[in-house]
């Protein structure tokens, strides 16, 4: 076990470099922020050292993040009510910070437990200094002069790839350029809010649950080895061949619901969710630039065990995908949108209400965005990390650093993780919270 201290070096707020404008000051969220939950996500990255000046390197991000919230004006401001922005530019909020362990200590044995000591959102102090702020960012030295940059933005505007498209004009004029990706915000103008909701709380009331994270890793010869299980019966059924994603996430999920059974003595019927991005899947489509919610999810069902067959998981995720796309899509276009949306979700809801016996699964894919080019000046990350301290029964996805395999964070019950670590099936396949280092790209400098 790693003991970390960490020390708080300073606070403060960074305004935006050019005032917003006057006729800009009252930003409208689109419906699909509106209905998004008033939490923050976070998103945090590892450099190992290229030099020690980790007081010249606060001072590029500090200015960076002042020219990049002059383009994302909305971040610079504060929530008046579930679909409004006032966009009042008191900023955002950054954090110096230091820890007294080397960067390669940490990653050799990564511990989702202490990353509270590089988040900016599990510091009271910097919680109530940063007033509502919607966008916050902790920067960390270590003592060899590697360095983590971790920020928090709220998902009130922001889906994976909007904090993509975030880090990627952040980064870039952090290193100078002078033509950064620009942000198309279009709030009100994709689907306009609804009344009946802005009297929503700008507040979430998170269950009081026992709940954990572990990291789970899979190898590109693993996967291989996953697909290859699924692929005949996949093929048989679809003309196709199942990606890496629905290959382990169906294992994830199956294996979820064994530890479920477990636990309760018995099977229980169970769905899982799916976070689709629409931005391409519209008529016309959306750049990946747009900023704001634009993800909708996609639901797989299991009403006996034999639903949970590999083949039969993988089978119906493709099927659900392609209906979606095919018939679903599009309901988000056009004069009907707000109200089929809103019969969606109505929908939705009477379902659950009446199969409160459901256990509901929730999953969200980084892979294939391309997190580890982000270069802020002195390098590419060595580990890139989103974690959840806010949700039970979710696996989230991301890239290893060499591209190839892929990192699966879950969050469990505490009784039933400690069961679902031990399943064999699951270990066939996966290498429970391997070194950071063992998973590095080979053509890639994994300075220690």
């Amino acid at each position: 076990m790693i003991e970390i201290k960490s020390e708080i070096v300073c606070r403060q707020s960074i305004k935006p470099s050019v005032p917003t404008p006057s006729h800009l000051k009252t930003f409208k969220l689109s419906l699909l922020d509106q209905i998004s939950p008033p939490i923050h996500s976070n998103m945090n990255f590892f450099y190992p050292s290229d030099n020690p000046d980790f007081f010249h390197k606060s001072k590029l991000l500090q200015h960076s993040i002042s020219t990049t919230l002059s383009l994302f004006y909305p971040l610079a401001g504060r929530l008046r009510d579930a679909a409004t922005i006032d966009c009042n530019d008191e900023g955002a909020f950054f954090v110096e910070a230091k820890v007294n362990i080397q960067l390669s200590h940490f990653l050799s044995q990564p511990d989702l437990n202490l990353m509270d000591h590089f988040l900016p959102t599990t510091d009271p102090t910097t919680m109530e200094l940063s007033n509502g702020a919607m966008f916050l960012v902790r920067f960390t030295s270590f003592t060899c002069g590697g360095v983590a940059i971790c920020f928090s933005l709220t998902h009130k505007l922001a889906d994976v790839s909007a904090l993509h498209t975030l880090v990627q004009t952040w980064s870039s004029l952090c290193r100078g350029s002078s033509n950064p990706v620009t942000p198309l915000l279009i709030g009100e103008n994709f689907l306009a809010p609804r009344d009946e909701f802005y009297a929503m709380s700008a507040t979430v009331n998170i269950a009081d649950e026992k709940f954990v994270q572990r990291r789970f890793v899979f190898s590109a010869s693993k996967i291989s080895e996953l697909k290859a299980k699924v692929s005949h019966e996949f093929h048989e059924v679809l003309q196709s061949h199942p990606s890496r994603v629905e290959a382990v996430l169906a294992l994830l999920w199956k294996c979820a619901v064994a530890t479920k059974k477990q636990k309760m003595g018995s099977f229980g019927p169970t769905t899982l969710f799916q976070a689709v991005n629409l931005r391409k899947r519209l008529s016309p489509p959306l750049p990946e630039t747009a900023i704001g919610n634009f993800i909708w999810p996609i639901m797989v069902f299991a009403y006996e065990e034999k639903d949970l067959e590999l083949h039969e998981v993988v089978i119906q995720m493709r099927k659900c995908l392609n209906e979606f796309n095919n018939t679903k899509a599009n309901m988000f276009r056009g004069e009907g949108a707000a109200s089929a949306i809103m019969g969606a979700i109505k929908e939705r809801g009477e379902f659950f209400r009446s199969n409160k016996e459901m256990n509901v699964y929730k999953c969200s894919s980084w892979c294939k965005v391309p997190l580890y080019d982000i270069d802020f000046g002195w390098g590419k990350p060595l580990w890139v990390v989103s974690v959840n301290k806010l949700v039970s029964n979710t696996f989230a996805l991301a890239d290893t650093q060499s591209r190839d395999g892929i990192e699966a964070l879950v969050t469990l019950d505490e009784e039933e993780m400690a069961l679902f670590q031990q399943n064999e099936q699951l270990l066939k396949y996966a290498t429970p919270n391997p070194s950071i280092y063992a998973f590095c790209n080979s053509n890639y400098n994994c300075r220690m």
